[in-house]
């Protein structure tokens, strides 16, 4: 039943690291300035575009509206105890016939914030996702993509226990404003 998979998760939900606590909870509109900032604070999206710029908060509102509204995603924020956006992460439910019908749990958008960095705040973000939100929406399989250039992330997630399987493509579609 997608429409409830992963509305079912049970969120706010608490994360301990080594320098003390933060809270995974639902995106709201009210984080959209925060996220366009981490957005901007990685040098592979901001040469995509991803610019903390007010001339494209509406494009980013409408996104951020999108998938609030769309049952079969969530976009997660980590907040630390001054309730700071200081990470995030979206994930996507996706039913399929194939592997016997398994759902798969798509990452996307995981970004932590400079100054958070190499704190531990990354591997429990994926920890939570792996451990509690793909058992609680039923899925099989967690998957996720990475730019080429991400060889430091791509370190990461190998040492979180993903393999590196397949080979991705993507398609600009023409008259589309990304780039």
């Amino acid at each position: 039943m997608m429409d409830s998979m992963l509305q079912a998760l049970a969120l706010p939900a608490d994360l301990t690291l080594r320098g003390g606590q933060v809270a995974l909870r639902r995106a709201e509109m009210g984080d959209l300035h925060a996220l366009m900032r981490l957005l901007s604070d990685d040098p592979i999206s901001a040469a995509r575009g991803d610019v903390d710029a007010d001339a494209d908060q509406d494009a980013y509102a409408s996104g951020l509206s999108r998938i609030i509204a769309d049952a079969s995603n969530e976009l997660i924020v980590a907040v630390d105890a001054h309730r700071r956006v200081i990470a995030m992460l979206q994930l996507t439910a996706i039913p399929g016939v194939a592997r016997r019908g398994s759902t798969r749990l798509l990452v996307e958008a995981v970004r932590v914030a400079g100054d958070h960095r190499s704190a531990g705040l990354g591997s429990a973000m994926m920890r939570w996702v792996t451990e509690v939100a793909a058992p609680a929406c039923g899925a099989t399989l967690v998957q996720l993509t990475s730019d080429r250039q991400r060889h430091d992330a791509h370190r990461f997630y190998l040492r979180l226990g993903f393999v590196d399987s397949h080979v991705g493509f993507k398609y600009h579609v023409a008259g589309s404003v990304m780039t």
